[in-house]
């Protein structure tokens, strides 16, 4: 009786830590099983203060925008338009009289108007590759020279690029802090411009100001970006960003193929956002066409207008001055938008 006992109380134990084991088993998994599900592991290069400093991985074939081109608030299409004299000076006298503006060829009513001078969310975007290594000391005095242009209320974003983009400072309203932090790198490597716009346009997303900039000062020879010359065109062109580049060629022997296409390639971008591609083949001129491109971003009027019914397409619009015929002038603006589906 007593041995019966005995083996059936041990058989008792034996189930019973079986039954112990597979519990502690069971909760080990599921508690591992709930960690994973909660646990996150930042992003290599991720900034607790913004987005990551290198561009993100995709498999896309192309960026994505969620961004709106120009601006429409509601029913009216605001455009914004700089206009230039003959000697590359901005125009601030207009009134709305002196515009006119199409959509698709068909005239539209300036709804509203406003000369506007106030603050801007800015990327300045600063080359130091290797090919940038001679023209360093002018890049930087064209950089402070766009900065004595300043509003003191203009919120920066500093972006270096070589072989590939480095966020460097900002949001500031600091122009000592951006001109510092672009001014002590050295110039080495490749470059990756196409991918420095599409990492600025990542920031400016949640800029301060609606209106905003991006200004690149470049040979515009790129060579190593991961994104194509047509994926960043899509990305601009369906953002409310205007895009200004401070380009220096000059005319060498032996230029490389990027160098030779990098003036073209400056163009075709910034023409699509309503800015423009200021050249000079002297770099001693670098300095002085910064300060002509800092003074046009500041100095821009708005257009709006109403409208048609919005069918999700593309929608083209033209502006011209219709005064000072003695005066040459030029305006620099958007060529179009998408309209939103009705």
């Amino acid at each position: 009786m007593t041995h019966n006992y005995v083996v059936t109380l041990g058989k008792l134990c034996l189930v019973l830590s079986c039954l112990c084991v597979t519990f502690i088993l069971s909760s080990a998994a599921a508690q591992a099983q709930s960690t994973e599900d909660v646990h996150i592991v930042p992003r290599a290069g991720q900034d607790q203060h913004g987005p990551t400093t290198d561009l993100p991985k995709t498999n896309d074939s192309a960026p994505q925008a969620h961004i709106r081109p120009i601006r429409v608030d509601v029913d009216l299409v605001l455009v914004p338009v700089a206009v230039t004299d003959a000697m590359n000076r901005p125009v601030v006298n207009l009134t709305k009289r002196d515009f006119a503006l199409y959509e698709a060829e068909s005239a539209q009513e300036i709804r509203y108007f406003m000369a506007d001078d106030g603050p801007i969310s800015i990327a300045v975007l600063f080359d130091v590759s290797r090919s940038m290594t001679d023209k360093i000391e002018t890049e930087r005095a064209a950089i402070h020279e766009f900065f004595q242009n300043a509003n003191p209320e203009d919120e920066y974003f500093g972006i270096a690029f070589s072989n590939r983009p480095r966020f460097l400072v900002g949001p500031t309203q600091s122009t000592d802090e951006v001109e510092d932090k672009l001014t002590s790198i050295q110039p080495s490597g490749t470059t990756a411009m196409l991918d420095a716009i599409c990492l600025a346009e990542s920031y400016l997303r949640s800029a301060r100001y609606q209106r905003k900039a991006i200004v690149i000062i470049s040979d515009g020879g790129d060579n190593t970006s991961r994104y194509t010359l047509r994926e960043t065109k899509k990305l601009i062109e369906e953002s409310d960003t205007q895009i200004y580049a401070i380009g220096l060629f000059e005319t060498l022997l032996f230029n490389s193929l990027e160098e030779k296409l990098g003036k073209k390639w400056l163009s075709e971008i910034t023409d699509r956002t309503g800015g423009r591609t200021l050249t000079v083949q002297d770099r001693a001129k670098l300095p002085e066409a910064a300060a002509v491109i800092s003074r046009e971003i500041r100095n821009q009027y708005i257009l709006g207008y109403r409208p048609t019914i919005g069918n999700g397409k593309w929608r083209q619009i033209k502006v011209k001055v219709t005064s000072l015929p003695e005066r040459p002038l030029q305006a620099y603006y958007k060529r179009g938008y998408y309209s939103a589906e009705r």
